[in-house]
């Protein structure tokens, strides 16, 4: 995964759980693409104070996901969940066993994302 979409989704699951302060930079740096200078004068703190806080949160958020699994289970829910839609849409053209063997596969994925909810 390209590292701003990864940052930007481990954000996304897991932001709330820095100090204000670590979610301000970490926007202002992932999301506003602020340099570290810009960050630096806005806040009062050395750039490397940010350039180190910047680490630090991804680092925080890397061990949330660790633990937790969130983004993983999103992103294999949601992939579930496109197949199931091509599923449903390739069964509109089938004649009635073959439409049949889609809705059991269907049936089967809807399960499987159940089962981790």
């Amino acid at each position: 995964m390209e590292k701003i979409v990864e940052q930007g989704l481990l954000y996304d699951f897991y932001g709330e759980l820095l100090t204000e302060h670590q979610r301000n930079v970490y926007e202002d740096a992932v999301y506003n693409d602020m340099s570290l200078t810009e960050i630096a004068e806005q806040y009062g703190i050395s750039r490397q104070g940010v350039h180190d806080l910047i680490r630090r949160c991804d680092k925080l958020l890397a061990g949330y996901e660790e633990k937790l699994r969130l983004v993983q289970k999103f992103t294999e829910a949601k992939r579930k969940m496109e197949q199931i839609n091509s599923l449903a849409d390739e069964a509109k053209c089938l004649p009635d066993n073959a439409c049949r063997e889609c809705l059991d596969r269907i049936r089967e994925l809807t399960a499987e994302l159940m089962e981790n909810f």
